[in-house]
């Protein structure tokens, strides 16, 4: 009808997103909801059209955020390292100088590793990006998020008093730990949770018991590790090995 507001406009206003799908667009909420979508649809959901139809825009008022899908993917590793840092405490907005490392740095990276581990089982579908996608991201492109978190981790490392060299052998080998376990952990999909037989559990009971036997064996243990444990024990094996100081 009219434009007077009784007419066709009343008639849109249902079609209309809800107020709270609405709200003004920034970057941290366009990946928070990139984020959420993956978490809940898979990681093959997600497109810009998709982006936009959760946010209730359309795809092109999404560019401004990020120029496509890559950029997306690039994205959520940012909003992920964000989440550690927000957790851990470290300011958004500070320099590095502020990577206050405590006293016992040790019992401080298992508060970053174990972190780091809550938040990849908070997002289980979006953490294997955390892994591949800095692959293809030079250094001093990845997110400021990612450098503040890789910067506090080696300002921790420091304090072991180990020479440069010695610092970033170890900083590599933390870090390969900490997402390679995560990673095979993730692997580790549960066939059947309502069965308690740890074997029809995982779904073992499918393999021949002559052709795997060893994997067959390690039922038990595969269904029922304790990940924060095993986690905890191998970065205090690496530290113990590697962290030791040159001696003088």
């Amino acid at each position: 009808m009219s434009r007077d507001g009784t007419g066709s406009s009343a008639a849109h206003d249902g079609d209309r997103a809800p107020p709270a799908r609405r709200a003004r667009l920034t970057r941290p909420r366009v990946l928070a909801t990139a984020v959420a979508l993956v978490d809940r649809d898979g990681l093959a959901a997600l497109t810009m059209r998709s982006l936009a139809t959760e946010l209730g825009v359309e795809p092109m008022a999404l560019y401004r955020y990020a120029s496509g899908k890559q950029a997306l993917l690039d994205g959520m590793v940012e909003a992920f390292c964000a989440e550690v840092n927000e957790r851990l405490g470290l300011a958004a907005d500070s320099g590095p100088a502020d990577a206050t490392v405590s006293a016992d740095w040790r019992a401080e990276l298992h508060r970053v590793v174990n972190v780091f581990q809550a938040v990849a089982e908070a997002h289980p579908r979006v953490f294997p990006l955390v892994v591949t996608r800095p692959l293809d991201v030079p250094l001093t492109r990845r997110s400021t998020a990612a450098l503040r978190l890789n910067e506090h981790v080696l300002a921790l490392l420091t304090q072991a008093g180990l020479d440069d060299r010695a610092t970033l052998r170890l900083y590599r080998a933390v870090v390969g730990w900490t997402t390679g376990y995560l990673l095979v952990d993730r692997r580790q999909v549960v066939d059947n949770p309502d069965e308690p037989e740890p074997l029809l559990r995982l779904g073992l009971h499918r393999l021949p018991v002559t052709e795997y036997p060893r994997l067959r064996a390690l039922a038990g243990l595969l269904a029922d590790h304790d990940p924060e444990v095993e986690l905890a024990a191998g970065l205090d094996i690496l530290l113990d090995e590697l962290g030791k100081p040159p001696q003088r």
